[in-house]
C-alpha cells in the first residue's frame, strides 16, 4: 500500500494527515494529544515531529552566518534575593546561555547546569 505525499518521501500517511500534524505544530501540543487529535499513533506523531524540528534547524543553519565575530556568555534571571541560597547557586534563578552576532543576531538557549561539559557541544 503506497500513500502519495508530496512533502515527505515514502510517508504511511497522506497529505491531509500531514497537514493536520503540521496544523498542530505551532501549538505546542504533546504528542499524546496530537494523537488523539489526528487519530494516528503516537510513535507516527513522534517520527514526524522530529522530522519537521530536524528541517527547521537546517534551514536557521543555512540562513545563519555565525562565522563573524560572536560573544558568548551566560546569565541568571531570577529574583534578587529569596531566603536561603544567593547568587549564582540560588534554585530559583534561570540560566540562559547566549551568543551574540556582532551586529544583528541574537542565540539564546535555556540550560539546567553552565558547566563546561554542558556548554561546550
Amino acid at each position: 500500500m503506497t500513500v502519495k505525499n508530496k512533502y515527505v518521501n515514502n510517508a504511511k500517511i497522506s497529505e491531509g494527515k500531514f497537514r493536520e500534524i503540521i496544523k498542530y505544530f505551532p501549538l505546542d501540543l504533546e504528542a499524546n494529544k496530537t494523537a488523539i487529535l489526528t487519530n494516528i499513533s503516537r510513535n507516527t506523531i513522534n517520527k514526524y515531529l522530529h522530522k519537521i524540528r530536524e528541517r527547521i534547524s537546517e534551514c536557521c543553519m543555512q540562513h545563519s552566518d555565525i562565522s563573524d565575530m560572536i560573544k558568548i556568555d551566560e546569565s541568571y534571571f531570577g529574583a534578587k534575593r529569596v531566603k536561603g541560597k544567593r547568587g549564582r547557586g540560588a534554585s530559583c534563578k534561570i540560566k540562559v546561555f547566549g551568543l551574540l552576532k556582532r551586529g544583528d543576531k541574537i542565540y539564546t538557549q535555556i540550560v539546567d547546569n553552565c558547566s563546561r561539559k554542558t556548554l561546550n557541544p
